[in-house]
């Protein structure tokens, strides 16, 4: 089964019925026995583990949020790529993103109010060994560009709304259970 057969029932769908299109995705991060430099995340369908960065205190053995940041973008820009060329029917021997991010960790700590917290720049690179053309080549990272969701949410962000909720905490969690 190739690409277009896998999405054409998914595109009918969604045209016939565009709410069955919108999805809400969930992660949940908790603590991690009282260690405040990490957490797990919980995204349904798998467990992830995160930690402070080195540079603010943490251990520096796993990975840091802004890791998983761009982790997140360059899963999606490396799915979309290959989703992108086999749609297009592009053909390439090798295809791999890379993604790195600056950060100025004296805003993270609140060394200087001058300095921002979180990532200052951001550079995605796509390498993809290919034969076709220049032309080809643009309308693929054009077409990459506006269909990766992680890249499109990074260079226009939703709205954020953001909530403290007082609960208590679950039995199992307090101390002495």
């Amino acid at each position: 089964m190739n690409l277009r057969e896998i999405q054409r029932p998914l595109r009918k769908a969604y045209r016939e019925e565009p709410e069955r299109a919108k999805v809400t995705l969930r992660a949940r991060g908790s603590q991690l026995d009282g260690n405040l430099m990490a957490c797990s995340v919980d995204i349904g369908r798998a467990l992830v583990a995160a930690q402070a960065h080195p540079g603010v205190g943490g251990p520096g053995t796993g990975a840091c949020s802004g890791d998983l940041l761009l982790a997140g973008l360059a899963g999606c820009a490396q799915i979309t790529a290959q989703l992108v060329a086999e749609a297009v029917g592009l053909r390439w021997r090798w295809l791999e993103v890379h993604v790195e991010g600056d950060l100025d960790l004296r805003g993270t700590l609140g060394v200087s109010q001058d300095v921002p917290v979180g990532f200052t720049g951001i550079r995605l690179r796509i390498e993809i060994d290919s034969d076709a053309s220049a032309e080809e080549l643009e309308a693929f990272q054009r077409k990459v560009e506006q269909y990766c969701v992680v890249l499109a949410t990074l260079r226009q962000p939703p709205e954020i709304e953001t909530s403290l909720v007082r609960v208590a905490a679950p039995a199992e969690a307090r101390p002495g259970a």
